[in-house]
């Protein structure tokens, strides 16, 4: 599996390193992880007061684009 240059970096950046073990759906379930870690923590900011319910939802869509991978189907995280 040869992961295209972007999605490699995306992921690099991020603390992800693919290993010789590891496929796009392994790959694909950590980044999730990290990104509902950082959901957990968001919404724990929410309930502490940090963050008003009425701008929550900003602060949600904001995550999602940070996670733009989780977005694009696996058949594309690899070259041809």
């Amino acid at each position: 599996m040869t992961l295209r240059p972007e999605v490699a970096s995306d992921l690099e950046r991020r603390g992800i390193v693919a290993g010789e073990a590891d496929t796009v759906a392994t790959l694909r379930e950590k980044l999730n992880d990290l990104y509902l870690e950082d959901v957990r923590r968001l919404r724990g900011r929410q309930k502490a007061g940090e963050i008003p319910l009425r701008e929550y939802a900003a602060h949600v869509d904001e995550l999602k684009r940070r996670y733009p991978l989780l977005g694009l189907p696996a058949e594309l995280w690899v070259s041809p």
